[in-house]
């Protein structure tokens, strides 16, 4: 059933919905919903009423006539009564798919959800272009060859080619219609779809960049924000070396471990790092790894592939050091397994490259980015093919004036973790004062997702980002917060 959705679902509306089986055939419009009742359990085994739905928008609206695409949602309505605005949940990614959760019960996420839904209305916002409400854009991905190392020269080719094989492969679509500005206004046509006067934003890495967009192009409907993992609109690329130094936060720590000091050379783990360095500067390496069947594959190393294995597993830093020490001791076997199905072919997801080829970057943060001094030791990886391929993507540049930060008035809570390789904190330092308003939780040891362990494992911080979400207040938020030390893996024994 597809039906204009100016206000807030109430009773009747939802009887309507259940008595108009006539009107399912109806053509859609832009800006309107299409609603579903559903219930889940929260971890008591108590029914939780929500809401799941499709916003049909234009595929580019700047063209007139342009089909339009659903962008699926959820909703879970306040559990208490609030008056606080409703917190929009943007997930992260690009091509991060989150409304499954509701069918499958999944409390991995839906817990976090229903603890926002306890502050006001929770609504959860999927991207389009890769929504299960809506389309999913893939294209394939050609596979790499084992025979010889990777580089970063071969990917840039390899995403113009697959910029060239999406628009061949979807010509009913038009790509030029997913660019960030995009994702933002989708936001918006919720909220108005909803009835919404003023929203606050709930994101992490990408989350946090699209709430950055949000904010930038609707910054009267935005009433406060709590980004986590944050990524600038101008940070897209990350600089080597605030990269660098959040792998050298993890390595003082490992440093210090009882477990791994006499698995460490003299120096640590940066040392280990060097020496690696050292020995692939040299040339490749050609390994083998046996197969299930009995059969071998070999794979060819270098360089290259080792500044992707130096970032590989720091998302897990309980594991980082023993993944690094194997391959120190000349253990390959992990690595060279993760390389081969790296390097296999398969679908890729479209809305990555569109959003990131709009998003671009700033003449002087590509020279910087080109001139930083980690780069012999982490790469171009980052930065490299998407650039390259920038125009080779349907979609536009959004333009200096949007991604440069500008002086903000909205209330915004960042947390960062300073072990964070995928967003480093280096950029909640400098987005920071472009917000008068603006509040940094420091997580010391934390990762890409600090935020949601505070939320999880910290409750005197969780009360006080959901009263900033209730009130805007910051009272009660630390500026920093130290998690424990991880209990670090020793390597296996090679026999």
């Amino acid at each position: 059933m597809r039906i204009p959705f100016a206000g807030q679902l109430g009773i009747a509306a939802g009887m309507l919905l259940l008595l108009l089986p006539a009107l399912s055939s109806a053509q859609p419009q832009a800006g309107e919903v299409v609603i579903e009742q559903g219930t889940l359990r929260d971890e008591q085994g108590n029914p939780v009423a929500y809401e799941i739905g499709t916003l049909h928008v234009p595929e580019n609206r700047s063209k007139p006539g342009s089909r339009l695409i659903g962008v699926g949602f959820a909703r879970i309505r306040a559990r208490h009564a609030s008056e606080a605005p409703p917190i929009f949940w943007l997930p992260g990614g690009p091509g991060l798919s989150v409304l499954g959760a509701f069918a499958s019960n999944d409390m991995g996420r839906l817990r976090t959800w229903l603890a926002l839904a306890n502050v006001a209305d929770l609504v959860v916002v999927e991207q389009r272009g890769y929504s299960v409400r809506g389309e999913q854009l893939l294209v394939r991905r050609e596979a790499e060859a084992l025979d010889q190392p990777a580089s970063v020269s071969a990917s840039a080719r390899e995403m113009k080619r697959r910029a060239h094989a999406a628009i061949a492969a979807h010509p009913d679509k038009d790509l030029s219609g997913y660019d960030i500005g995009a994702f933002a206004d989708d936001v918006d046509a919720l909220r108005q779809a909803l009835g919404y006067e003023r929203i606050s934003l709930f994101g992490g890495s990408f989350g946090s960049q699209w709430s950055l967009a949000v904010m930038q192009k609707h910054p009267s409907r935005v009433a406060r924000a709590v980004l986590s993992g944050v990524e600038p609109l101008n940070n897209g690329y990350d600089m080597p070396t605030p990269v660098y130094a959040a792998l050298q936060r993890m390595a003082q720590d490992a440093d210090r471990d009882p477990g791994l000091r006499e698995d460490l050379p003299a120096g640590g783990m940066m040392a280990v790092i060097q020496a690696l360095h050292n020995r692939f500067a040299r040339g490749p390496i050609t390994t083998q790894v046996r197969n299930e069947d009995g059969s071998q594959t070999s794979v060819v190393l270098g360089a290259e592939d080792l500044q992707l294995a130096l970032l590989a597993h720091a998302a897990e830093p309980e594991a980082w050091p023993a993944h690094l020490l194997a391959v120190y001791r000349g253990d390959y076997a992990r690595w060279a397994r993760e390389v081969i199905e790296d390097r296999q072919g398969g679908d890729s997801i479209l809305i990555g490259p569109l959003v990131d080829s709009s998003l671009g970057v700033t003449a002087e943060r590509e020279r910087q980015l080109r001139h930083d001094p980690a780069l012999p030791m982490l790469g171009r990886w980052n930065f490299e093919a998407n650039i390259a391929s920038a125009p080779d993507w349907p979609t536009r540049d959004m333009g200096d004036d949007f991604r440069t930060p500008v002086a903000s008035a909205i209330p915004v809570v960042l947390v960062h973790g300073d072990w964070d390789t995928s967003t480093p904190i280096d950029n909640s330092l400098e987005l920071l004062p472009y917000f008068r308003r603006g509040h940094l939780i420091r997580v010391h040891r934390g990762g890409h997702d600090g935020a949601m362990y505070l939320l999880r494992n910290e409750p005197a911080v969780q009360e006080a980002v959901y009263g900033f979400l209730r009130t805007g207040s910051t009272e009660g938020l630390p500026e920093e917060v130290t998690l424990p030390a991880p209990a670090f893996e020793r390597p296996a024994v090679v026999r």
